[in-house]
């Protein structure tokens, strides 16, 4: 919600309420207060961090063997990527050499 809204809601409110014809709220606008105070509302860091230990809990984690598999694709990866990227740029440059040239 913009800052217009915002404020023109705050005006209607407080008109509403100097007049005393307060309207019962539509589901809509009930539904997205609930939401509003929902994102206000803070976890205590106590809780946070129960929570957060009980989704750790939760996590399947790669043997020692898989981790080390792992760890040998994603380097080999980076060192392919690396060398196609090396030969382009190499590539790329010889050529734009030999055009201005």
């Amino acid at each position: 919600m913009n800052r217009q809204m915002k404020r023109a809601q705050e005006r209607q409110e407080r008109q509403s309420k100097r007049s005393g014809t307060d309207r019962q709220a539509t589901p809509a606008a009930t539904t997205r207060r609930a939401a509003a105070q929902e994102k206000r509302k803070r976890t205590p860091v106590r809780e946070f961090l129960r929570q957060v230990r009980q989704e750790l809990s939760k996590v399947d984690w790669p043997s020692r063997k898989q981790l080390a598999s792992y760890t040998l694709v994603v380097l080999v990866t980076v060192a392919v990527m690396t060398a196609f990227v090396f030969a382009l740029d190499l590539g790329f440059s010889k050529a734009i050499v030999n055009i201005l040239t």
